[in-house]
């Protein structure tokens, strides 16, 4: 399949709240902070609006504005957080990324086309993902509280220069709440949200307050009871229900003037969450299959903690650095129970202490960022079965038992500028991976063998920001590069022994080489006092891609086993296109599309003649379009989106084999609309409502495992003291 022509466009709505300053140059702008002096995480939009003047972090590592960034950027703010069902859905109105369900409770974002461990997820700059992360959809976003956000920020594109292995697709990191609270000893805000499709309800209380001078701290809880879904139509969707607890705090401490230290840990416990279309509760849509399975919940817990300090010296060559110390432990144990009464439980326990450090500084002509980063996963993994448990068993779970990966890199970024329009930004990442796992099960003859491999790339990019108009209240700039990318084999890839996709399982896979991908960018971004616009067209190329192979073996339960195998190349790319356009003073109109194509080789069985076909999960063509009124200063709200997406019929040979989750053929395309707000109770208090699927739709997200709720009422409140 040949890549139709690519226009360089990259879109989100963006609503233009103010002229655009002129532009500075690259070590200047390293230095500017928001006009009112705060930190960026402070910075974001409160509304659910996108601002290219709004600060952003993780494209550089440091602060600065979304137009001048060599990359196309989303912010996503908090007030558009606290109105969605999970962390997953956050990403949904992002153009270029699809959100799909394997669950209710399991989402995971395909962006450009990518996704699972070939995308990176950040919390406050810390690892979430780790070597036990699956390929293709997992659930470990979900593992994140939307409720404990200050907002999201996704960067598209390879970002292995300054985050190393798996940022392919791209890159989201999550900020969390900062204390707001430094004038008095206590405040805090109580939060409630319920919905009727959803069929859920949603409490959370915050706390926070001053200890002295220059100590202040805050601390949440939120909890969370989800019922059986009803999706369109109104049928319910049985065994979709699970229980949800979240806790978090963060202290943090002002050594002087420059210097912060951080503390802050999170707590998330998601009990029962069911993948209900291995079960019998499936309810097939548009011809798919239904699982075998009686049972087959999921327990989730995931901790992290870390200490960072900060330290802003600017009147010393602008000198930043930041260190950060965390430990971060992520459990999941799934029960499964079959016919004939054969139950298992099985699950891993993953470990991983992390170190990095970086800094920046200005060097006469430009600015350069540098830093380190060090992970190290320790793993422990079981099985059990309470019918029929073998000495075979008890050798691994789901992944290798005894098992430890490191993940280090040490990088270099050099932002400079070319002309007085037009600014470079050159980096290059060292990244070294060791796998050492002791107790693997080998599938042919059930005994024990070990594990060990190491790995090591250099990866580089280049990227350009030109500035093309530059006047008081007009600015537009053209952006772009060659990124390159890296994910070394983990963990999960290795030694993963569980269930794959529908009647299969995967078999260990020792011997294989890392993943290498470059990516080419151009894109756009317009703003003026009435008109935003951020476009951009893209290719990534993938060489060594590593699938999922038929081996010919079958288990007792009569699943095929797959393996994993270096099989060739990939190819995706696309056009993402958006703008927001402000037709009166409070009157926004906004628009977004994204369109992918691709190919990709792959294999039926070890040994057979490669295939060409499109990537797995394709995306289909999807687009849309919205009208947001927002009353002056602190009144109300209300937004109309229409959302629509084509049918998803470009499929692999492996989406044709996962027939609990697409139907034949493909996922049917779908229209919806949707109505939401917000509106002022009182100086300290306000609703939010909306109806979601307002027609009532039937539909899925292409690759879920369930249908999206029908008609669905949302009504939150807040209140803070």
């Amino acid at each position: 399949m040949i890549l139709g022509p690519l226009i360089p466009l990259l879109v989100t709505a963006i609503p233009p709240l103010a002229p655009v300053p002129s532009q500075t140059s690259a070590s200047q702008r390293s230095q500017d902070s928001d006009a009112a002096g705060q930190p960026a995480s402070e910075a974001a939009p409160r509304g659910p609006s996108f601002d290219l003047e709004t600060t952003v972090v993780t494209a550089t590592t440091e602060a600065d504005a979304a137009f001048d960034v060599p990359y196309a950027v989303h912010i996503i703010p908090e007030a558009r957080i606290d109105q969605l069902r999970t962390f997953p859905q956050a990403l949904r109105d992002v153009p270029g990324v699809m959100v799909q369900e394997t669950s209710a409770a399991q989402g995971s974002p395909f962006i450009r086309g990518f996704t699972g461990f070939r995308t990176l997820t950040l919390i406050d700059g810390v690892r979430l993902n780790n070597s036990t992360f699956r390929s293709g959809p997992n659930q470990y976003m979900g593992t994140i509280d939307p409720l404990g956000i200050e907002r999201i920020e996704v960067v598209k594109g390879p970002s292995s220069v300054l985050y190393g292995s798996d940022a392919i697709g791209g890159t989201v990191q999550v900020f969390t709440k900062d204390p707001t609270i430094w004038d008095r000893p206590l405040g805090g805000e109580i939060f409630t949200r319920f919905a009727t499709a959803e069929n859920y309800n949603i409490q959370r209380v915050e706390l926070g307050g001053a200890l002295g001078d220059s100590t202040a701290w805050r601390a949440g809880g939120s909890r969370k009871d989800f019922g059986d879904i009803a999706q369109g139509g109104g049928a319910t969707l049985e065994n979709t229900g699970y229980d949800e607890w979240d806790a978090d705090a963060k202290v943090q401490h002002l050594l002087d003037d420059r210097t912060t230290l951080t503390f802050a840990y999170q707590r998330v416990d998601i009990d029962d969450a069911p993948r209900t279309h291995r079960t019998i509760f499936a309810v097939p849509f548009a011809g798919s299959s239904v699982g075998s399975d009686l049972v087959r919940d999921l327990d989730q817990t995931r901790e992290l903690a870390y200490v960072r300090v900060n330290s802003d010296a600017v009147e010393r060559d602008g000198l930043t650095t930041e260190t950060t110390a965390s430990y971060q432990r992520q459990k999941e144990t799934r029960f499964r129970k079959r016919t004939g009464d054969r139950v298992e439980l099985r699950g891993f326990d993953v470990q991983t202490l992390g170190l990095t450090s970086r800094a920046a500084k200005d060097v006469g002509f430009g600015r350069l960022r540098f830093g380190l980063e060090y992970y190290r996963d320790s793993v422990d993994s079981f099985t059990n079965r309470f019918d029929d448990q073998t000495a075979a068993d008890e050798i691994q779970g789901p992944l290798a038992d005894d098992a430890s990966y490191d993940l280090g890199g040490l990088y270099g970024e050099l932002e400079f500028d070319v002309t007085g329009n037009t600014t470079l930004t050159t980096g290059v990442r060292a990244t070294y991976a060791s796998a050492d796992a002791n107790e693997v099960r080998n599938t042919d003859t059930n005994e024990r063998f070990g594990i060990e491999e190491d790995f090591s790339a250099v990866t580089g990019s280049i990227r350009f920001e030109t500035r093309i108009v530059d006047e008081r209240e007009t600015a537009v700039s053209v952006f772009g590069g060659i990124s390159q990318g890296f994910r070394a084999p983990s963990l999960s890839d290795l030694t993963r022994l569980d269930g794959a996709r529908s009647n299969q399982f995967e078999a260990p896979s020792p011997g294989l080489d890392p993943e290498d991908f470059i990516s080419y960018e151009l894109g756009l971004k317009h703003r003026t006092e009435d008109l935003s616009m951020q476009v951009a067209g893209f290719v990534t190329r993938g060489e060594d891609v590593i699938e999922r192979v038929l081996t010919g073996a079958q288990n007792a339960e009569g699943e095929n086993e797959v393996t994993k195998e270096n099989i060739g190349e990939q190819l995706i790319g696309g056009v993402e296109f958006g703008a927001a356009y402000r037709l009166a003073r409070n009157v926004t109109l906004f628009g977004n599309l994204t369109w992918l194509d691709g190919n990709q080789e792959s294999r039926e069985i070890i040994g057979g003649p490669v295939i060409e076909s499109v990537p797995s999960r394709l995306m289909p063509l999807t687009y849309q379009a919205g009208l947001r009124f927002e009353a002056p200063g602190p009144g109300w709200m209300i937004e109309a989106r229409w959302i629509h997406a084509d049918d998803a019929d470009r499929l692999a040979p492996s989406d044709e084999r996962d027939t609990t989750r697409i139907p034949p053929g493909g996922t049917p395309g779908y229209d919806v609309f949707d109505i939401m707000g917000s509106f002022p109770l009182a100086p300290d208090a306000r609703l939010l409502f909306g109806v979601e699927n307002v027609t009532d739709e039937n539909y899925r997200v292409h690759g879920s495992g369930l249908n999206r709720p029908g008609r669905n009422l949302v009504i939150g409140a807040s209140w803070s003291f």
